[in-house]
C-alpha cells in the first residue's frame, strides 16, 4: 500500500551524508518531518512541492517519525552522467536505482572476485539488530584497535544505507574502514548482489580484517516463531563457513524487554542460530553477572551441538562502549536502562579480534 502525500518544504534541519532532513507542511497545515535521499531525488529547497510516501508515518511504524521524498516534481533532477554499472537495487519498485556492483563486468574489481572463492579464515561476526553494529564495533576495537572493519548490510531492514546516521557517525570516526550493501540494498563503498560475493568483497576487495552483518536499520517482526527479519543471522553463519570463513554469532539479549520471548536470549537467536545455522559455528556468550547471566548461558545450552559456545567476560567492556560515536539504542532503550544487549555484542566483538591472527 502506498500512501501519498503532497507538501511544502518549509525548513532543512541538519541531514547527513546522503540525506536532507526536511520540514515539511501538508495543504491542510499539518506539519511533517521528511527525508530525501538526495542521490534520487536530488536536493529540496524552501517553499518548493514535495511529493512523500506516508504509508509507514500513518501507521506510526518505526522509521523515527518521517515520511519519505518521492520526487520534487516541479524541479527533476538533472540526469547522471554516464557511468559504467547495470545491477538494479529495490528492483522493479517506483524508487529502483542503478548501481555498478562490486563484481560485475564493468567493475575495476571483477577480475578479483571472477575466480575468489575463498575469505582466508576471516571473522565474520553477525547479528540480529543494526543497533549491535556499534557496540560490535567497540569490541573489537577494544581488543584490536587498528582492526579493519568491513560493515556488511544486509537487505532485511532498511534499504538505502544513507538511512543509518550510524553508519554516518562510524565512517567519520573511522571505526569502521568500508561498508558493502547487498542484496536489495544500497548505497555502501561497494554494492554486492549478495552475502557471499558481499563477503568476499570484504576480504579481497576492500582487504578487511574481519567483517560485520547486520542488516539495515527497521527489524521486522510479527510475534511468531519464524517471522522476523533476523533469520538472515544464521544464513551469514552458513555463508561465511561455506566460504572458509570464520562465523561468530552474536547474541541478541536484554535484561529489559518486557516481551517475555526476547527476555535473556531472544528467541530470534535462538532460532536462527539454532535452526537456521546449519554449519557450526562460534556463539559468543557474555558471561553477565546475576540472575541475568545464569538465564542466558542456561538458554545458550539449548543451542545445538554443532556450534561451540564461548564464554566472554564483559569485564572493562563497559569502558569500551564508552567510546562510541554514536549514542547505543536498541528498540528505544539506552545502554543505561539494558546494557545488556550492548554488552553481548561487544562481548562477540572483543572475542572475534582474537581470532585475527588465525586467518590462513
Amino acid at each position: 500500500m502506498m500512501i501519498w502525500r503532497e507538501a511544502t518544504v518549509r525548513a532543512e534541519d541538519e541531514g547527513w551524508p546522503g540525506v536532507q532532513q526536511l520540514r515539511a507542511e501538508l495543504g491542510d497545515g499539518t506539519p511533517v518531518r521528511a527525508l530525501a535521499y538526495t542521490d534520487l531525488v536530488g536536493v529540496a529547497r524552501v517553499g518548493e512541492r514535495v511529493l512523500l510516501s506516508a504509508a509507514a508515518l500513518a501507521k506510526g511504524l518505526g522509521t523515527g517519525g518521517f515520511a519519505f521524498v518521492v520526487a520534487i516534481p516541479d524541479r527533476l533532477p538533472a540526469d547522471p552522467p554516464p557511468a559504467p554499472g547495470h545491477i538494479v537495487k529495490a528492483r522493479y519498485t517506483p524508487m529502483q536505482t542503478v548501481r555498478l556492483g562490486v563484481d560485475e563486468q564493468e567493475s575495476p574489481h571483477h577480475e578479483v572476485l571472477a575466480t575468489a572463492d575463498d575469505l582466508g579464515g576471516l571473522p565474520v561476526i553477525t547479528a540480529d539488530l543494526h543497533s549491535a553494529l556499534p557496540a560490535i564495533a567497540a569490541g573489537v576495537r577494544a581488543r584490536a584497535p587498528r582492526a579493519r572493519i568491513a560493515y556488511v548490510m544486509t537487505d532485511g531492514g532498511a534499504l538505502p544505507a544513507a538511512f543509518s546516521r550510524t553508519i554516518s557517525a562510524l565512517r567519520e570516526a573511522a571505526w569502521i574502514a568500508s561498508v558493502i550493501t547487498v542484496g536489495q540494498a544500497y548505497g555502501g563503498d561497494l554494492e554486492a548482489v549478495n552475502v557471499h560475493t558481499g563477503l568476499l568483497a570484504a576480504r579481497h576487495v576492500a582487504g578487511a580484517d574481519l567483517a560485520i552483518v547486520a542488516q539495515g536499520p527497521g527489524n521486522l517482526g510479527t510475534g511468531t516463531r519464524w517471522g522476523f527479519s533476523g533469520t538472515h543471522a544464521g544464513d551469514v553463519l552458513n555463508a561465511a563457513a561455506v566460504l572458509g570463513g570464520r562465523p561468530i554469532g552474536s547474541l541478541r539479549v536484554s535484561g529489559a524487554d518486557p516481551r517475555e520471548r526476547h527476555r535473556g536470549i531472544s528467541h530470534h537467536s535462538l532460532t536462527a542460530y539454532g535452526r537456521v545455522a546449519l554449519a557450526p559455528a562460534t556463539i559468543v556468550v557474555p558471561d553477565l553477572p546475576g540472575g541475568l547471566g545464569d538465564l542466558v548461558h542456561r538458554q545458550a545450552g539449548t543451542l545445538p551441538g554443532r556450534h561451540t559456545l564461548v564464554t566472554e567476560p564483559v569485564t572493562g567492556l563497559d569502558e569500551a562502549l564508552a567510546t562510541s560515536p554514536v549514542r547505543l539504542s536498541t528498540m528505544g532503550r539506552g545502554h543505561d536502562q539494558d546494557p545488556a544487549p550492548f554488552l553481548a555484542a561487544a562481548a562477540a566483538g572483543r572475542y572475534a579480534a582474537t581470532r585475527l591472527g588465525d586467518r590462513g
